[in-house]
């Protein structure tokens, strides 16, 4: 598999897979079909790892270098983070919100492939790359799901008031993601530390990580202190997730980054 596995594969993976989590999400909201919502899910990210696995191979290094690359664990990630939040609280619909958000990043990479090649430049073959970044995708997908949960309060409070049950889930989210965010972080520092040697150097990457980390503090304290503000919250939220843009590809674009950061490697 690893010497034919190439970009032009992915959608033969990438379509079953969504199909697959499809199923589960249509599943979650008949009675009785927990286990055949985990089957089905399950399979699904089984038939989309297997595509990973293979560019992995046929790479011979993690795919994490270029933008196309993250989206595909970003992808992966989502219905992960749905499924854990089905398993764990019983919310039926995010399944079906993981399932077509990874939907649109396959899309993307599926009609704007970019280029992958063997090449890792030295600063990226530190043992500390793949789990920083892998935790990163984890954490994006988790705080992903929570800001699409908070937009949709927020368009749905014009009508409705807001369900203190559907903030607890914002709450968990955000709370397993900014977990998975502060590993990530510290990962990160280490793989700095071995290739530039320092653990932190306010590079233009490194400061809006910084920035996106305090941003979902930021909404964490609100909630403890000021819990029934419920549309400050989610406000707070849906802004720390523009900072989280912003730090996963939005810097590659600012001009303080442009012959200055050490993270603008990704771009082809």
């Amino acid at each position: 598999m690893g010497s034919i596995m190439d970009w032009s594969h992915f959608i033969y993976f990438a379509l079953p897979a969504v199909a697959c989590w499809a199923v589960g999400a249509v599943m979650a909201y008949r009675p009785n079909k927990f286990g055949q919502v985990l089957l089905w899910t399950i399979l699904g990210l089984a038939v989309f790892m297997t595509f990973i696995v293979g560019m992995w191979l046929s790479l011979e290094r993690p795919p994490l270098r270029t933008m196309g690359e993250t989206r595909l664990w970003y992808s992966f990630f989502l219905p992960v983070a749905g499924i854990i939040t089905y398993v764990r609280w019983r919310y039926k619909w995010i399944l079906s919100f993981s399932t077509v958000l990874s939907f649109v990043f396959i899309c993307i990479n599926i009609f704007k492939p970019e280029i992958h090649n063997k090449t890792l430049m030295p600063a990226l073959q530190s043992p500390w790359f793949a789990p920083h970044v892998i935790v990163y995708m984890f954490a994006y997908a988790m705080l992903g799901a929570a800001a699409v949960v908070a937009v949709y309060l927020l368009f749905r409070s014009r009508k409705t008031a807001i369900d203190s049950n559907v903030m607890s889930l914002c709450d968990n989210l955000v709370y397993v993601g900014t977990a998975f965010l502060t590993i990530g972080m510290l990962f990160g520092a280490l793989w700095a530390k071995e290739a530039w040697g320092h653990y932190w150097g306010w590079d233009p990457k490194e400061t809006w990580a910084a920035a996106t980390w305090l941003g979902n503090l930021l909404y964490i304290h609100f909630r403890l202190h000021k819990g029934m503000k419920y549309k400050t919250a989610l406000g707070l939220l849906v802004f720390a997730f523009f900072l989280l843009q912003i730090c996963w590809f939005g810097v590659n674009y600012l001009p303080s980054a442009q012959g200055n950061s050490v993270h603008v490697y990704n771009m082809e």
